[in-house]
């Protein structure tokens, strides 16, 4: 939007009636950032509850004089006068989004924004620079090019400004801020408003309003060093999201990144631990990422060549309810495609074990990574558990036709203590997704998803048979040291070792039934021969003066 010049200072009160003065060293803040504060001075938001409430509510619409009379009864100190009439802006004014479009229409005039209740950013910048002199607090309209609707990653600027915003002067230092983002947001075609109150705007630190704001004189940048136009253009450009979530950084600090080799990585620090997720071009394939303890890393392989619109999504780890809220925005350049990677479509981000896994029960992974390389397609994963949990693990390819039930048989749980480990036999090479699923032990309810491993295995020779079928009276402390595979071979002695509790007898059912010695070490063990059966079961008698024999395992025997 063509704005006019700014420069025009308006008088003030009698006791502060001189020419705000521009600004000079002791205004300036250091670039880049120091991840210390959002604001350019110390504030305690709690103190200003009561202010806030009261100034949101006032309804005075006679004239500006009364208005900001009336909102300063509760206000006493320039602070909380500037804060006043911050709120009641903020909550009263909204975006004319038909003078957006029509110039005919649009009138900036301090009265007129006040009656009509609407106006542009000109508008909203004009009549706070009023209210404020009205209020004796020095206060400057500032005109400049912004990084808001309509901008596209990698613009240039050039031309007359797009948009107004102001400064303050306060405990003898300027201060800015920017009502109209203050007040909420358009959407897309800027056709609506949506009155949506944003903090991050009001005493922004100077240093975080540089990334979508640059001022025709620079010195209002309130930086030292300052920024050219040119680096205001190519730095990143982060949403208010991304501050007020905690985020303290990105990697690539550029707003356009090429893949190398047909991947490219993305790293978020945060200042405590929060959920991600992301999209490419508005879907989520094609891509690996991993929760840190502050932030995350994520790894693309766009599978063409191409420009897409990299999205990062992050919500609070406290209040899952929330919704994910955009705290990052990339164009990536695709030059190459990196065809060997192609990740299962149940793969679900983030991927690998996590802070979040260590919530939810899942402490001292014997596999921090989140992929697992197989050569000979068997892996082995622990836990130890911190909660009383039940655990469940399921196994997914795109490339096999296994049905759920037969490829659950390819994972072996075996519990010891407060220790969990997963075996997994794999039927194939390929890539698979291990999701991993608990429910607390006492709760008759569902199993809930927790997170899951992407198990990759290159060997075309791989080619592992199932685990023995378990049945019910299956305990979970129980343990098959051998036979480990669900398949015997026929006609050939098989040795049997198995770590059970509690049990009076163990027999194995094969052509005859023959009992399993308990030996000194625990284990029921024996040797038997496949020949003449196409199953064996091994069954226990759990009290010695029991006749009725439980079924816990099942084997198949190769056919001849």
């Amino acid at each position: 939007l063509p704005l006019t010049k700014f420069g025009n200072f308006l008088g003030f009160q009698e006791n502060k009636n001189s020419r705000p003065r521009l600004p000079t060293g002791k205004d300036l803040h250091a670039y880049p950032w120091d991840k210390s504060s959002l604001k350019s001075m110390p504030l305690d938001l709690q103190k200003f509850e009561k202010l806030d409430a009261y100034a949101s509510k006032v309804s005075v619409k006679s004239s500006i004089e009364e208005l900001v009379r009336t909102l300063l009864q509760q206000a006493r100190t320039d602070l909380e006068k500037v804060r006043a009439v911050w709120m009641w802006i903020c909550h009263h004014i909204e975006y004319d989004v038909v003078a957006y479009h029509n110039k005919s229409q649009r009138s900036s005039k301090p009265m007129d924004v006040l009656q009509t209740g609407k106006s542009i950013c000109e508008g909203y910048a004009g009549l706070f620079e009023q209210m404020c002199r009205i209020a004796g607090v020095q206060c400057m309209k500032l005109s400049g090019y912004s990084k808001g609707y309509g901008y596209k990653i990698g613009q240039t600027f050039q031309g007359d400004s797009d948009h107004a915003w102001n400064a303050v002067y306060l405990d003898g230092r300027w201060h800015l801020l920017d009502s109209t983002w203050g007040s909420g947001s358009v959407d897309d075609s800027c056709r609506k408003f949506t009155f949506r109150y944003n903090e991050f705007y009001f005493l922004t630190h100077p240093a975080l309003f540089i990334n979508n704001h640059f001022p025709e004189n620079i010195n209002w940048q309130l930086l030292k060093p300052t920024l050219t136009l040119k680096e205001f253009e190519n730095n990143m450009w982060h949403k208010s999201n991304f501050y007020t979530m905690g985020m303290l950084c990105a990697h690539p600090d550029t707003p356009i990144i090429q893949t190398v080799n047909g991947k490219a990585t993305i790293s978020v620090e945060s200042r405590s631990p929060a959920l991600f997720m992301f999209k490419i071009k508005g879907t989520k394939e094609h891509g690996l990422m991993t929760l840190k303890k502050n932030g995350m890393k994520l790894e693309v392989y766009p599978q063409m060549t191409g420009k897409y619109k990299l999205e990062v999504f992050a919500k609070p780890h406290k209040g899952s309810e929330d919704l994910y809220n955009c705290v990052l925005e990339y164009t990536l350049e695709c030059n190459s495609v990196d065809k060997n990677i192609c990740f299962p479509k149940d793969l679900h981000q983030p991927v690998g074990p996590s802070w979040f896994t260590e919530r939810q029960g899942f402490l001292r992974p014997s596999h921090p990574d989140p992929i697992i390389h197989t050569n000979d397609g068997r892996c082995s994963i622990t836990f130890t558990l911190s909660k009383d949990l039940s655990v469940l693990a399921s196994l997914h390819s795109d490339n096999s036709s296994l049905t759920e039930d037969v490829t659950r048989r390819h994972i072996m749980q075996i519990h010891r203590g407060t220790q969990i480990e997963f075996k997994i036999h794999l039927p194939h090479s390929g890539n698979f997704v291990l999701k991993i699923y608990t429910k607390k032990k006492a709760d008759p309810g569902n199993y809930n998803y927790i997170f899951n491993y992407l198990i990759s295995c290159p060997n075309i020779e791989v080619k592992w048979p199932v685990f023995p079928q378990y049945y019910s009276k299956w305990a979970e402390d129980y343990e098959i040291l051998e036979p480990l595979s669900g398949l015997l071979p026929a006609n050939r002695n098989v040795h049997f070792k198995l770590k059970l509790h509690g049990i009076a007898k163990v027999f194995v059912q094969c052509e005859n039934t023959c009992p399993l010695t308990l030996n000194k070490d625990g284990f029921w063990e024996g040797t038997f021969n496949t020949s003449g059966c196409t199953e064996v079961f091994v069954m226990v008698l759990e009290n010695a003066n029991h006749t009725f024999y439980s079924h816990i395992l099942k084997y198949e025997v190769e056919t001849q």
